[in-house]
């Protein structure tokens, strides 16, 4: 499964990418607003900084107007991923921006059903936002399940699952098991994912066990 971090702190993203563990970044205007910087030097600098896809967010509702901010972000870097809502409007800019040889990817997902329109539009991805739906009572990681088993189904739907809406290292386990191609997660989440106290436990009796032969490496 790749990971995508969803911010959009260039600090945060350039720290994460030395490890080799970024494939991507996930925008949106919500992410740009907290970083006080402006949208499209963001997106430049991310883009210098991975080189797999960048998800900036067009904020038009009406189809063609969709088309003309999402060509406008694509010209800013080739791994531009223009992000377009799962409404009607927003499949048919999906439509038009992928034959146009743009990747698209399509957000606010929360049905397996809206997951297939996507697929049939073309998208790059498709974003189910898991979190939210726990957040009503509803079982987010299966809507990752029923779109894997659709997806399957037929070999012409390209599209792959980027799991968002991640609240912890829980949520990218079972989206994993359930066969998502991406997790896009917030910086700690990712960060968490290292963490595990018998590691801790572990590390520091073989530090302690080393410091007794007092020898060194270096």
């Amino acid at each position: 499964m790749k990971f995508f971090v969803d911010t959009a702190d260039t600090d945060e993203i350039r720290d994460l990418a030395e490890t080799g563990l970024v494939d991507g970044v996930t925008t949106n205007p919500s992410l740009v607003a907290k970083s006080g910087r402006d949208f499209v030097e963001v997106v430049k600098e991310i883009c210098t900084i991975v080189d797999g896809p960048v998800s900036a967010e067009v904020t038009a509702t009406e189809a063609g107007a969709m088309v003309d901010e999402g060509k406008k972000l694509a010209q800013i870097a080739s791994n531009v991923t223009i992000k377009v809502p799962l409404t009607w409007d927003g499949l048919k800019a999906c439509k038009a921006l992928t034959q146009g040889g743009t990747m698209v990817n399509v957000t606010l997902c929360f049905s397996a059903n809206q997951a297939l329109l996507a697929a049939k539009a073309g998208a790059t991805f498709i974003s189910p936002f898991i979190g939210r739906l726990d957040d009503i009572g509803e079982d987010g990681v299966q809507l990752i399940r029923d779109i894997r088993t659709i997806y399957d189904n037929y070999d012409a739907l390209s599209t792959q699952i980027l799991s968002a809406s991640i609240r912890s290292d829980e949520h990218v386990k079972q989206v994993a098991i359930a066969g998502s191609d991406v997790a896009t997660v917030p910086p700690d989440v990712l960060r968490g994912l290292s963490q595990h106290p018998l590691t801790d436990k572990g590390l520091a009796a073989f530090l302690a066990d080393w410091e007794k032969t007092g020898q060194t490496i270096l």
